[in-house]
């Protein structure tokens, strides 16, 4: 959706590239933080998460992603 390499969203959520390969080829189950971080950082980009747990599920793109503010 956002076009992304493995680095990009290592970097833009604070994990490794290795990290992100081994949830890719599913020989690691991420744990909740790194769900968060994964999840932030790509809401940062615009990514929207629809539904809810249960029940129907999926991702939207945003128009215009979030503006970054000072802090980062």
């Amino acid at each position: 959706m956002l076009g992304w390499s493995q680095e990009q969203l290592a970097e833009a959520s604070n994990l490794t590239r290795q990290t992100i390969a081994a949830f890719e080829s599913e020989t690691r189950t991420p744990g909740p933080n790194n769900l968060l971080a994964i999840r932030v950082a790509l809401e940062h980009e615009g990514v929207v998460f629809i539904g809810k747990t249960g029940d129907w599920q999926g991702v939207r793109l945003r128009t215009k992603p979030i503006a970054k503010d000072a802090s980062g």
